[in-house]
């Protein structure tokens, strides 16, 4: 079990707040919109996006409603190595020590493609636009 250290916030309620705020811009919501529909202020969503709060049980079964994920995503991962994570993810068949998938996960760019990449409504279309990207990424490798 993690323990909290003495004037910060615990892994676990770091990790929390991460997902939090992937699932949040993922979304397309502000914090500030999230903040309203929980009658909260947006400052509060950032302390909890930063771990420096904890989220009660109740709140967080508000946040997966509002955000549409089972309770359990916000868990999802918790104390597993990095290598276990990009496993668990897909993201790597082998070790990869410079590669961090919750970093690249929580990227503005990233977000931004992935909700780019599922605004083309057409699923083939989709498909053919992964394909390109594989390949230009192969040409450049």
């Amino acid at each position: 079990m993690s323990k909290k250290t003495k004037g910060g916030p615990s892994e676990i309620d770091v990790h929390v707040g991460q997902r939090l705020r992937v699932r949040r811009a993922l979304l397309g919501l502000s914090q500030e919109k999230l903040a309203s529909a929980l009658g909260l202020t947006f400052q509060q969503i950032q302390k909890y996006e930063r771990g420096t709060n904890r989220i009660s049980a109740g709140r967080l079964y508000d946040l997966s409603k509002i955000l549409d994920v089972p309770v359990s995503y916000f868990f999802e991962q918790v104390g597993l190595s990095q290598n276990a994570q990009r496993a668990v993810a897909g993201l790597s068949d082998n070790d990869q020590d410079s590669f961090d998938s919750e970093d690249l996960m929580s990227r503005k760019e990233t977000i931004d493609l992935v909700r780019t990449y599922y605004s083309v409504p057409d699923p083939a279309m989709r498909k053919d636009i992964l394909k390109f990207i594989k390949s230009m990424a192969e040409k450049i490798s």
